[in-house]
């Protein structure tokens, strides 16, 4: 009688247990699932700035048009073929108007950030600031690249030259900033502001990137549910925003312990859009699955799209950790870590180089890297594991403890399958 009184109660509350984590709801999503990116249309855009340089070769800003058309079916695409195409577009215009239009050094230097070529991004930019027009932007574009670069005090100089509180492209770099020091309550209240102003002067553009980066605050936060709908407000404005569905199946993999839901989303993404980072998240579904097969085969593919010399240093603290971890050559990741950090020497990369020096056995040498480049330089989560794991191994445990704390409220971030990595620790 007892138990029969209170089975309705248990039953309900096992419910409420198994549902707790449930954010998402796939008639949210669905629709857009089977939305993709048009790139024959995109191609075709392309194509008339092409017949208009084949009509009349001298007129070099239709190579500019053409880039962004070319970047454009990258954006939708992830095809880094377009991405090149745009940069020898953008080189052939800077090299035509000799370095003087300001706009065309600025469009080129973008393109560099996107192939993660920071250097050859500022040199550019070094260029347009000496050219003396269009000084707010540049100094915008500068902020980006010194702190990509780790020259944190050249990235604050230039935030306080573009500061404007009611400028949208100030806010959002303010909030960057104030992420980088680990003030995300900070970044998150300067993001809303962002957003405030993107949904106010109503263009596409701004609202897609304002609520695509809040989600992500939103998601490092815990406050899973505003960063859902975020993402789906992003969708709703372009359904075929790849972005937005990683986001999504992120959650349901990371907060609901979904990954056949998860699995859906990326699957319903690789139909058009190409990244090589989407392999890698198809490898931690099916490592948290203990699939080993189809781990193995997400890193060869991964692997094998990599190899396109096209990604340049794209991917390299990508592969660093599949070298160290996955592929057991630590050599290797130590050789790419020191050209990553020739590249853009962050803490982040002193970490990957510290990493990959725990990986080969020499935890003495990962120790002094740490703790000369990384420690109380970055709040990552990821790096923040790193370090606990080779304190742990130079056995400072009292550290380890509170970093251990923190690990375990970064645990959606890391993924589920960090968690039993973490409470060993």
């Amino acid at each position: 009688m007892i138990l029969k009184k209170y089975l309705p109660l248990l039953i309900v509350s096992l419910m409420l247990s198994c549902c707790k984590n449930t954010v998402t709801n796939s008639e949210d999503y669905s629709k857009y699932l089977s939305e993709k990116a048009d790139k024959t249309a995109l191609i075709a855009n392309a194509q008339q700035w092409t017949d208009k340089l084949n009509e009349t070769p001298n007129q070099y800003p239709y190579l500019v048009k053409r880039a962004a058309a070319y970047t454009s079916i990258f954006d939708a695409t992830g095809d880094i073929d377009y991405l090149i195409k745009a940069e020898e577009d953008l080189k052939q215009a800077v090299d035509v108007t000799k370095g003087k239009t300001t706009s065309y050094l600025k469009s080129l230097a973008s393109n560099y950030i996107s192939q993660h070529r920071f250097k050859e991004a500022l040199s550019l930019l070094e260029q347009a600031e000496e050219n003396g027009d269009k000084l707010n932007g540049t100094h915008k574009m500068l902020f980006d690249v010194y702190l990509e670069l780790g020259n944190y005090l050249a990235a604050e100089s230039y935030l306080k030259h573009i500061k404007n509180t009611s400028d949208f492209d100030y806010l959002i770099r303010l909030a960057k900033w104030e992420d980088h020091k680990g003030n995300l309550e900070g970044a998150i209240m300067n993001m809303e502001k962002a957003k405030t102003i993107a949904e106010a002067s109503n263009l596409k553009g701004m609202k897609q990137w304002s609520y695509t980066n809040l989600a992500d605050f939103y998601g490092h936060a815990g406050e899973i549910e505003k960063s859902y709908n975020l993402y789906l407000k992003a969708l709703a404005l372009d359904p075929t925003d790849a972005y937005a569905k990683k986001g999504i199946a992120w959650i349901a993999f990371s907060y609901e312990n979904n990954p056949i839901i998860a699995q859906k989303i990326i699957d319903s993404v690789k139909t058009y859009y190409t990244a090589p980072d989407y392999e890698l998240l198809v490898a931690d579904i099916a490592d948290y699955n203990e699939d080993e097969l189809m781990k193995s085969s997400a890193i060869g593919r991964y692997n094998d799209m990599v190899d396109n010399k096209n990604y340049g240093d794209m991917y390299n603290a990508y592969n660093i950790i599949v070298y160290a971890e996955e592929m057991l050559l630590p050599e290797r990741a130590i050789e790419m870590a020191s050209k990553e950090i020739e590249n853009r020497p962050t803490p982040q990369s002193y970490d990957l180089l510290a990493w990959s020096y725990f990986k080969k056995g020499n935890v003495e040498k990962a120790n002094e890297i740490v703790e000369m480049y990384v420690e109380g330089q970055t709040f990552e989560p990821t790096v923040l594991y790193h370090i606990a794991e080779i304190y742990k191994a130079m056995g400072k445990t009292d550290v380890v403890s509170k970093l251990k704390t923190e690990l375990v409220a970064s645990l959606y971030e890391l993924g589920p399958t960090m968690e039993s990595k973490i409470n060993q620790l």
